[in-house]
């Protein structure tokens, strides 16, 4: 009720400031006030000479009395001109009230519009209260049975042509006289879903990555949740999840996989993770991809929720190291880097020649000629980004920190959660004393992971602790997760792919 009264009150006032001044009236003045005019003063000395020359004979008294009358005429003619100037200037009165009908009807509107969109009283949400809701809503997202279901309550199936139909029934009966024929099931998968039977084609899908054993391919699987999302209606239920991270897990570089990882994370009120998933995915795609466009068209709205309203979509295909190829190439002996980025570096300086690119891009080629051992270039090519960005102080402090060798950093040192020392001192203890040691420990890190996410070494480092807990389902867990969370960042990804294999959690 105080903001409504506050409301009011502010409108009052910048009604009454807009009428008043519309409506103000000029004083026009006393009559008698009115400044004679040079025009009026010489009519009357005009009247006075006229009265003289009468009086002395030379002006007979017929044209006396017109000279008079003429004289009289242009004085009042000047005297109504004088008036007129006088007089302050007055727009009608019409246009007076329609412009106030306007300005109250502004006044009007905003307050309608603020009543139908805003919503007073709504509480502050500061970023921990966020990921709370957002952790929240990850968690409880519906299942894909009830996804399912309440989607079919308003799915209306296609129609469909009778010799469609029969042909799909001769399929059906094909795939059941011969369960085990991987591509019937997959062209089975494919029409039902097209038909409208989501039921049936997710578990025609199913069905065949259990056929295909270890031979199941990352678009065996990203089809399965993406199967499982066009059933869901558009959701991306825990169990699409498993699928996509499977498909990551198989290939790193899945770009339906990644596409769907980073809707899902919007979904769920993460849109700064499916920035970074999104914006990494459009620099491995093709335009001709299929999952560009929506992303093309989504983008500007995630970028603005995720803190960047300046955001330009990068270059599809575009050439040159990722940022994780330069952290990987850091720790490679010089003799190796050359063959681990030394074509991507040649690449994108050559396009670099060409079209030139963001300070981002020159800070890679910068980083990337050091990393190689190409001084020379590196000073040749830092004075010319120098001179393009010479207005541009923060882009001038990346520029320099890739010259020098200190971006992009792998930072992996000081990470909260138990060290790498924790953990194996905590293996020659006894479980109970080996619970205690870290379990606080691991319990902060492993839910700061969930919420926020980290880096491969962090997300690794939970795993070695909770392995060492004999924790083994809630690391499988969080596997999960971290294949999830770093599906945008092929080095880190491997990394803890590579960890969960040698702990045993591939298994």
């Amino acid at each position: 009720m105080l903001f409504w009264i506050v409301v009011a009150i502010v409108l009052l006032l910048v009604a009454l400031v807009f009428l008043s001044a519309l409506w103000r009236l000029r004083m026009e003045g006393d009559e008698n006030d009115i400044t004679e005019s040079a025009d009026m003063r010489v009519y009357r000395d005009q009247l006075s000479e006229v009265d003289r020359d009468r009086a002395r004979g030379t002006l007979s008294e017929d044209d006396a009395e017109r000279a008079r009358i003429e004289i009289s005429r242009k004085l009042l003619e000047a005297d109504r001109a004088a008036r007129a100037a006088a007089a302050p200037p007055r727009s009608p009165k019409t246009a007076r009230i329609a412009a106030s009908v306007v300005i109250l009807g502004c006044l009007g509107g905003a307050v309608a519009l603020y009543a139908y969109l805003g919503d007073d009283g709504y509480a502050d949400q500061p970023i921990g209260t966020r990921l709370a809701l957002a952790d929240e809503s990850y968690l409880g997202r519906p299942h894909q049975d009830q996804a399912e279901a309440d989607f079919a309550k308003t799915f209306k199936k296609p129609q469909v042509d009778a010799q469609f139909a029969a042909l799909m029934d001769k399929l059906r009966q094909a795939v059941k006289d011969r369960p085990d024929d991987p591509q019937g099931l997959r062209l089975l998968a494919r029409n039902e879903i097209t038909m409208g039977n989501f039921a049936d084609g997710v578990a025609a899908q199913q069905q065949l990555i259990k056929v295909l054993g270890d031979k199941v391919t990352a678009d065996d699987q990203a089809d399965l949740g993406e199967y499982m999302v066009i059933a869901a209606g558009g959701l991306v239920t825990p169990e699409a999840e498993a699928a996509f991270g499977q498909a990551v897990q198989l290939d790193k570089t899945n770009g339906r996989a990644r596409y769907y990882i980073g809707l899902m994370m919007a979904q769920n009120g993460r849109p700064d993770r499916t920035f970074r998933i999104w914006d990494a995915l459009l620099t491995d795609s093709k335009a001709s991809d299929d999952w560009v466009k929506p992303m093309l068209a989504n983008m500007p709205t995630i970028a603005w929720l995720a803190g960047q309203p300046d955001y330009q979509p990068p270059e599809l295909g575009r050439d040159g190291p990722s940022l994780s190829d330069l952290v990987a190439a850091q720790k490679l002996p010089q003799a190796q880097r050359a063959g681990a980025i030394g074509d991507k570096v040649d690449a994108l300086q050559a396009r670099m020649a060409n079209q030139g690119g963001s300070a981002e891009d020159w800070a890679t080629l910068l980083a990337g000629l050091r990393l190689l051992g190409r001084d020379d270039q590196v000073t040749a090519i830092l004075s010319e980004a120098r001179g393009t960005f010479a207005k541009a102080p923060e882009a001038l402090k990346l520029l320099d920190q890739a010259a020098k060798g200190t971006w992009p950093a792998d930072v992996t040192a000081d990470l909260p959660g138990p060290s790498a020392e924790d953990v194996k001192n905590a293996e020659s203890l006894s479980a109970q004393d080996r619970q205690q040691m870290i379990q606080g420990m691991v319990d902060g890190l492993v839910s700061r992971l969930e919420i926020d996410g980290g880096s491969a070494a962090e997300w690794t480092r939970a795993l070695r602790a909770l392995m060492t807990l004999n924790q083994k389902d809630r690391a499988h867990d969080l596997l999960a997760k971290a294949q999830t969370a770093l599906a945008a960042d092929q080095s880190a990804l491997e990394e803890v792919t590579a960890t969960a294999k040698e702990l045993g959690l591939d298994q």
